[in-house]
């Protein structure tokens, strides 16, 4: 078996191939990635002969790559991620998690690769008016992040039907664990936490706290992944989460005991809370990881974030500013 990940370096993608090496029936793991933050992750990764990294942009390739010979299974999880930034540059994430999935279901047809699993997002139900949502609640897209990656959901879909593919989309909520990114100020807020007690700030703590967000540990997520990859479902949309939404403020005081609280954002969910019955009844999957034990392993590598940037001032500024107008 031979199987490739796009956006192998990345966080969930990094920790996805340690799950896949630990299958001794994949004896080769492709990794598809431009490396734009280089190979922090998976530097104890590549020296493994079982892997081989090839440094690429998802928008650039053509349907004739060679390394897309003989391979069993597509893992996308290649994309621009975060709302904010997207508002600033629409055209960078459309051209990379719509274009560069084309670019992928394109060499998968040339080459007949028959099943790909594809990391969707949560984001496409943008505030739903019922708890727990599910996967046939209505999508609502403000932004262009949460577009381009329903849209490339939607292709993904779209090529099953035409050409036969099997697919399995992970809609992911709110992921964290070791090698989250800390790059985004409007990213993931484990990392920004983790980013700012490193640097001994106040914890940045948006409206009062009381919002929810349901946290699902990525060693869960990677379960997700494998289990997707090994099931005899295909064609399902499916929540991976861990179902038990947490306060924002919760978190804060588990990292830190300092904060700081900045308005609440327009347009920003006051809640999270995914049902993932048919993750359990398809997958046979459920989230393991206790979310108190899994911050508690982030603070023990608290070092990991030391050299990551937070997000350009200026760009959170101007950005921001685009949500706030667009919004009235």
């Amino acid at each position: 078996m031979k199987v490739l990940v796009t956006g192998g370096a990345g966080f969930i993608g990094s920790h996805l191939i340690e799950k896949l090496l630990k299958d001794k029936n994949i004896k080769k793991v492709i990794i598809l990635d431009i490396c734009i933050n280089g190979k922090k992750n998976i530097k104890h990764l590549i020296k493994n002969k079982r892997v081989l990294l090839y440094k690429k942009d998802i928008r650039k390739i053509t349907s004739k790559e060679k390394f897309f010979k003989n391979i069993n299974c597509v893992f996308h999880l290649a994309a621009i991620a975060d709302i904010v930034p997207s508002i600033e540059n629409p055209s960078d994430y459309y051209s990379t998690n719509v274009n560069g999935t084309l670019n992928i279901l394109e060499a998968m047809r040339n080459f007949k690769i028959k099943k790909i699993v594809y990391a969707a997002s949560s984001s496409c139900y943008g505030i739903p008016k019922k708890y727990p949502t599910k996967e046939k609640s209505q999508v609502e897209f403000k932004f262009p992040y949460a577009l381009t990656k329903y849209a490339g959901e939607q292709l993904i879909v779209h090529w099953s039907n035409v050409y036969k593919l099997k697919y399995m989309s992970l809609r992911l909520f709110n992921v964290y664990g070791l090698r989250s990114r800390t790059t985004g100020a409007y990213g993931a807020v484990m990392g920004v936490f983790l980013k700012q007690k490193l640097e001994n700030k106040p914890l940045t703590i948006v409206g009062n706290g009381k919002q929810t967000r349901d946290f699902v540990n990525v060693k869960d997520v990677v379960e997700a992944f494998y289990k997707s990859y090994k099931s005899k479902y295909y064609n399902k949309i499916i929540n991976i989460a861990s179902s038990r939404p947490v306060r924002v403020e919760y978190l804060a005081k588990l990292i830190s005991n300092k904060f700081s609280y900045v308005p609440k954002r327009p347009g920003e969910p006051d809640k999270s809370h995914a049902n993932i019955n048919l993750a359990k009844k398809i997958l046979k999957w459920k989230p393991r990881v206790k979310f108190e034990n899994g911050v508690k392993e982030l603070m023990k590598n608290i070092h990991y974030w030391k050299d990551a940037p937070l997000w350009n001032k200026n760009k959170i500024k101007k950005a921001t500013k685009i949500w706030f107008d667009n919004l009235k």
